[in-house]
C-alpha cells in the first residue's frame, strides 16, 4: 500500500495541521459563526481560520451557509462525515484526560 492509499496517512494529511482538529472539535458542539470560532480559538489568525474552514468545506466535512442579511451572516456546520470525525476527536480528548496518560 502506498502512503496515498493508507487511510491513516490520508486522514492525517487533512487533520494534521495545528488548527483543523480544534475547528472540528468546536463545530462538533454545534453551528458557529466565523467570529464565534475566532473567539473560541485564541491565537488563530483570520487567514488561517478562513483557510481551515475552506479546506474542511472542500473535503465535505462542513457546510457554509450565507444569509442575505446586512451585513451578511455566515454560519458553519459539520456534515454527517464531519460529525463522525468530531466523535473521534471527542474520544481522543477523553483518552487525553485519563489520569494515566502523560502528554
Amino acid at each position: 500500500m502506498t502512503p496515498e492509499q493508507c487511510p491513516v496517512t490520508r486522514t492525517l494529511t487533512l487533520v494534521g495541521s495545528r488548527w483543523t482538529p480544534l475547528v472540528i472539535y468546536h463545530l462538533h458542539a454545534g453551528t458557529h459563526r466565523y467570529g464565534e470560532l475566532q473567539r473560541a480559538l485564541p491565537g488563530i489568525s483570520p487567514k488561517t481560520l478562513a483557510d481551515r474552514l475552506h479546506v474542511l468545506e472542500r473535503h465535505g466535512l462542513l457546510t457554509r451557509t450565507v444569509y442575505p442579511d446586512k451585513p451578511p451572516r455566515v454560519e458553519y456546520t459539520l456534515t454527517p462525515s464531519g460529525h463522525r470525525l468530531g466523535n473521534i476527536l471527542d474520544s481522543v480528548a477523553d483518552w487525553a484526560a485519563e489520569p494515566d496518560v502523560t502528554i
